[in-house]
């Protein structure tokens, strides 16, 4: 099973990256342009009682939307790096526009 797998993944926890992707999204759209979401809210959203499941599969997601350039994550105000980050990280828009659509 390799990182990019997982859609398909099997067992208890197992969800769809679409789905935790536009959970991600939804989320912040929800949100003022400036806020941001923690991992755990879409993993919570989405997982229910057994969210804690599926934390690395959202942190992973959501480096795949910075790649993208949809979002960025953050410790403070600042853009950290997946290699190097260490502790709680946040995620938020990568523009202050926020989503891609015209405002």
């Amino acid at each position: 099973m390799s990182d990019d797998t997982g859609a398909q993944r099997q067992g208890r926890g197992a969800v769809d990256d679409a789905v935790l992707e536009s959970t991600i999204l939804d989320l912040l759209g929800k949100r003022a342009v400036t806020s941001s979401i923690c991992p755990s809210d879409a993993a919570r959203a989405v997982g229910g009682e057994e969210w804690r499941e599926l934390m690395d599969d959202t942190r992973r997601v959501a480096w795949r939307l910075v790649d993208a350039g949809r979002v960025r994550i953050t410790q403070g105000d600042e853009a950290v790096d997946r290699e190097t980050v260490r502790g709680p990280i946040r995620i938020r828009w990568a523009t202050e526009a926020g989503s891609d659509t015209e405002q």
